[in-house]
């Protein structure tokens, strides 16, 4: 076996680790609001979580790996170096946001890492002043443009929702709507957790499709069928394993929910997922459901949201991207003093 698939196997298994830990770190994405609202328990709801994660990878296509893999950062300067470096980066603030139970973007992470190890890479062997040719910029704009509205189009079509629910079952008492809630939420978190696995799964498959076309064994980027079921059971896996320090902030600390809510929200954020992922763009399911069970709760009144806690997972969103990258930068630092990737 040569050194170069060694090192392929070693970056593919890398990449694996982050989609699982991209599923470890968004099971509260996907489950949160059916486990606060009660409709299911915390271990059925991560089982009915993944399944539809996996299935999901198989069923909507892979324009959002075509953007993460080739439409971000140049290909022709990235190195199976720079992809492993961009992974440190988003692992590692993964593990940190986890470890404080911050539900951050996992692909704000990796758009971070990836980029950040680039810049490294076009510094080094380019100079200083050249860090940011190696970036696309029409992938960055719309990458950051829905990073400011996909929480504000969560928000706003959850508030919708609310707002039709209520005049719809006008009539009808709390516990009575509860009942047919409850079901309902059944569909709207498969939905959700179908949204999830196709959009960030994908992200996954764009990084590993890099290194192969980067080492040469694809001479055109395309999304192998192997990399997609690998990229689906991992983040599945990650989904079953579950990251309940995150499930506590998204499920109950922001707002209250009950059943009605967490189907306006799950279906909210499910909605701007799938229409995102159908254009190619990766954005953050963090993000969406935040912003949607913030509108859920801003229906009641405005004091119904806990705006400090809102505040302070904003900041985090705003750090994902330049802390992620920083790290990279250093790991990349790291391995081109090592003489590991020379120019």
């Amino acid at each position: 076996m040569s050194s170069a698939l060694i090192l392929v196997i070693v970056i593919t298994a890398v990449a694996l680790v982050f989609d699982f830990l991209n599923g470890f770190h968004d099971a509260a994405n996907s489950v949160a609001t059916v486990v606060a609202t009660r409709v299911l328990t915390p271990l059925q709801a991560v089982i009915w979580a993944a399944v539809f994660n996996f299935i999901s990878v198989f069923t909507f296509g892979t324009a959002v790996a075509h953007t993460v893999g080739a439409g971000m950062v140049d290909l022709r300067a990235v190195t199976v170096y720079v992809i492993l470096a961009g992974l440190v980066g988003a692992i590692f603030w993964d593990l940190v946001t986890w470890w404080f139970g911050l539900p951050t973007s996992s692909s704000h992470a990796l758009f971070g890492g990836y980029a950040g190890a680039a810049m490294a890479r076009a510094a080094f062997s380019r100079g200083f002043g050249h860090s940011f040719d190696v970036l696309i910029w029409s992938g960055w704009i719309k990458t950051l443009i829905f990073m400011v509205l996909s929480p504000i189009i969560g928000l706003v079509l959850a508030y919708v929702l609310m707002t039709v629910v209520y005049w719809l079952f006008r009539h009808s008492t709390p516990k009575k709507m509860d009942v047919y809630f409850r079901k309902l939420q059944l569909v709207s978190a498969a939905l959700f957790s179908y949204s999830h696995g196709t959009n960030d799964a994908q992200k996954t498959m764009g990084i590993i499709t890099g290194v192969l076309v980067t080492t040469g064994y694809l001479h055109r980027f395309h999304v192998p069928v192997w990399v997609i079921a690998a990229a689906g059971a991992a983040i599945g896996l990650g989904t079953l394993s579950g990251g309940w320090r995150i499930v506590h902030t998204v499920g109950s600390r922001i707002t209250k929910l009950r059943p009605r809510g967490g189907f306006c929200a799950e279906t909210a954020a499910a909605l701007s997922i799938l229409t995102a992922t159908a254009v190619g763009v990766g954005v953050s399911t963090t993000h969406v459901i935040t912003g949607a069970i913030t509108g859920v709760g801003s229906i009641q009144r405005a004091k119904a949201v806990r705006w400090g806690v809102a505040t302070n997972i904003a900041w985090a969103w705003i750090l994902t991207i330049p802390a992620a990258a920083a790290v990279a930068w250093i790991s990349y630092s790291l391995l081109y003093s090592a003489g590991l990737d020379p120019r």
